[in-house]
C-alpha cells in the first residue's frame, strides 16, 4: 500500500528546513538541494508550493514575521513589557533576526520583492505608536517610525550579537538580567512624554 501523502505536512517541513538553512547560509548560500533533503521532500515540489529560492526566502520571511507580529504586537501602553516580550521571542527565534540580516546584506537598500508587504506590515506597528502618541501615553517628540526603529534595534541587537553582549556586558546571567533592565530602561526613556 502507497504512503499517504499530506500537502501540508509536507510544506511544514519544507517551511522548517527552509528557515533553517536561510538561517544559516543567506539567500545566496542557501541550496534547494539541502532543504529538499532536510525536508525529505521532492525538489520539484519546493518550486511548485514556494516558487524559486528567492521568493522561497521571501515567504519563509514573510511568515516568520507575521508570527512576530501576532505574538508580540506593538503595546505603547506597556513599552517595557513589549520590550520584555520582544526579548524573550527573540532568544527563542534567533532565526528571524539571521533572516532580516541576511536579506539585508543581500539586498541593501534595493526595493525588497515584497516591499508592499512588508510597509503595510509596519505601517500597522508604527500605527500602534501613532495612536500611543495621540492618546499621550508616549511621546510624539520623536516620529513614530522612528521611535519603532530605536527601540527594536535596542531590542534586537543583544541577539544579533551575542558576541558584544558578552564582551561588553559580561556572560553570566546576572549580567544579561541587568542588560535587559538597562534596555528596558533605555526604551522607556524613549518613549517618556
Amino acid at each position: 500500500m502507497a504512503p499517504v501523502r499530506d500537502p501540508e505536512a509536507t510544506k511544514a517541513r519544507i517551511f522548517d528546513a527552509a528557515v533553517a538553512e536561510f538561517a544559516r547560509h543567506g539567500i545566496a548560500g542557501a541550496r534547494i538541494d539541502r532543504i529538499a533533503a532536510e525536508a525529505k521532500a521532492n525538489k520539484q515540489l519546493i518550486y511548485a508550493y514556494f516558487g524559486n529560492k528567492a521568493e522561497l526566502f521571501s515567504k519563509v520571511l514573510g511568515i516568520c514575521m507575521v508570527d512576530l507580529a501576532a505574538a508580540v504586537p506593538v503595546d505603547p501602553d506597556d513599552i517595557e513589557g513589549w520590550v520584555d516580550r520582544l526579548l524573550d521571542y527573540h532568544a527563542t527565534h534567533p532565526e528571524l533576526l539571521r533572516l532580516l540580516f541576511w536579506e539585508g546584506i543581500e539586498y541593501g537598500s534595493a526595493e525588497l520583492p515584497d516591499e508592499p508587504a512588508r510597509q503595510d506590515h509596519y505601517a500597522r506597528k508604527v500605527g500602534a505608536l501613532r495612536d500611543g502618541q495621540a492618546r499621550g501615553v508616549i511621546t510624539d517628540a520623536i516620529p513614530a517610525g522612528d521611535l519603532l526603529i530605536l527601540i527594536t534595534a535596542l531590542t534586537n541587537w543583544m541577539a544579533v550579537v551575542p558576541q558584544m553582549r558578552r564582551i561588553l556586558a559580561g556572560s553570566r546571567d546576572s549580567d544579561r538580567d541587568r542588560l535587559r533592565a538597562s534596555i528596558k530602561e533605555a526604551a522607556r526613556r524613549l518613549v517618556a512624554r
